[in-house]
């Protein structure tokens, strides 16, 4: 019995002991505390790292010494051809049809089109048969006249012998003379209707539309059903051309210089054009005129400027710039330090000093002192502080340093 209520002694709960120690939070604190530390390290990896301050490069070109030529204006135009014509018929027809389409190369008198000839057939056939006429009138005169030679030839001798009067002849001689006038009359208007004829001929053949120079085909302006006329009917229903055609040799630039610059260009000054649509290609050239008048709401004088080259690839109305040249000067023995040449946009100020940043292998910005020369339209020449090939930052932010990191305005879709 005693060791059973021992038992149920040790089953008690005893109240008036201490509670248990809680348990230690010194290892959740650390956990947590490491936990932290690696997303910050996460967070400055992806997001604090310097990427550099983005910006647009362009690189430096050496300017040849001795016998180089250097621009001393630039200016914008276009391509023009001094040969093109839109080609209409001389008389308002119905196009019956049209045997050109756009870059198609025509020769000089090689048919464009065809009208209908309905009406100026009908014309020439109307006039051939007044020739047919008249001509039957003359060999009907000729008849008659023959006639009345024979009879005043008889008659005379008669009447000198007074076996006939004087009258019956005087009337023979009269009818004789007035058949030699009517003749001459007829053999006239043979020839007036021979004229006629020929211009109904020219009628005809002013319904078919050729070539008047050697080109190429850049409008197609009418289609077969169509009304055309040299002149405007208004209401936009008839044609006033088949097509427009255009002579590549004779294509030039023109361009506009302002007023001010128009003193620095000369005729027969060399030249320099660039295509808006092939930027590395340079086409020599030369001024050839420079028009005597201003345009006064731009305070601009156009110039006209030959393309050297002939090429398939300049076409009207191209976009062009142009490069008008120093003339050559003659090679020296001791060459002459002309620098490199600069884009205008990579010059900026600091402080007192004109400076260009130069990214180097490292992706770094590099600031330095340049020493400035000419204006070569929008680019610069600059004597000292750059060498040829070097990558310079354009328009330069003002918060870039010298030193800072940056990178390239194309790596941003990176």
């Amino acid at each position: 019995m005693n060791t059973s209520a021992e038992l149920l002694k040790e089953l008690r709960i005893d109240r008036t002991a201490p509670p248990a120690p809680a348990p230690s939070r010194r290892g959740l604190w650390i956990g947590l505390g490491v936990a932290a530390l690696l997303l910050a390290l996460v967070a400055w990896f992806v997001l604090g790292r310097d990427k550099g301050i983005e910006v647009s490069t362009a690189p430096t070109t050496a300017i040849g010494s001795g016998g180089a030529s250097a621009s001393v204006l630039d200016a914008s135009g276009y391509v023009v051809a001094r040969r093109m014509a839109t080609v209409s018929s001389k008389i308002t027809g119905r196009v019956k049809e049209v045997l050109i389409e756009e870059g198609q190369r025509v020769e000089q008198g090689q048919v464009m089109a065809r009208l209908d000839p309905v009406d100026a057939d009908a014309q020439r056939r109307l006039v051939a048969s007044q020739l047919n006429a008249t001509r039957s009138r003359v060999n009907s005169v000729q008849a008659q006249l023959r006639e009345a030679e024979a009879n005043a030839n008889r008659l005379g001798p008669l009447v000198k012998q007074q076996l006939v009067s004087k009258a019956q002849y005087d009337q023979a001689v009269a009818q004789r003379d007035s058949l030699r006038a009517e003749l001459l009359s007829s053999q006239r208007n043979v020839q007036v209707a021979q004229d006629q004829l020929a211009i109904a001929g020219d009628g005809v053949d002013n319904t078919v539309v050729r070539a008047p120079f050697a080109g190429v085909v850049i409008a197609k302006a009418a289609q077969p059903g169509e009304i055309v006329s040299p002149l405007s009917a208004g209401g936009g229903f008839t044609r006033t051309g088949i097509g427009t055609i255009v002579d590549m040799d004779s294509l030039e630039v023109e361009v506009e210089v302002g007023e001010q610059f128009i003193g620095r260009v000369q005729p027969r000054m060399p030249t320099e054009a660039t295509l808006n649509a092939y930027q590395d290609w340079k086409i020599p050239g030369e001024v050839i005129a420079i028009i005597p008048t201003a345009d006064r709401s731009k305070a601009t004088v156009k110039v006209r400027v030959a393309l050297n080259e002939k090429d398939p690839r300049i076409v009207p109305d191209m976009g062009v710039k142009v490069s008008f040249l120093e003339a050559a000067k003659p090679a020296t023995d001791k060459p002459k330090n002309e620098g490199v040449r600069a884009p205008a946009a990579a010059l900026t100020r600091r402080g007192d000093s004109d400076v260009v940043f130069v990214v180097n292998a490292e992706d770094k910005a590099e600031q330095r002192s340049v020493t400035l020369g000419r204006a070569m339209g929008d680019d610069r020449q600059v004597l000292q502080g750059l060498s040829a090939g070097e990558s310079v930052v354009l328009n330069p932010p003002d918060a870039l340093k010298d030193g800072m990191k940056v990178r390239m305005a194309e790596d941003t879709a990176e």
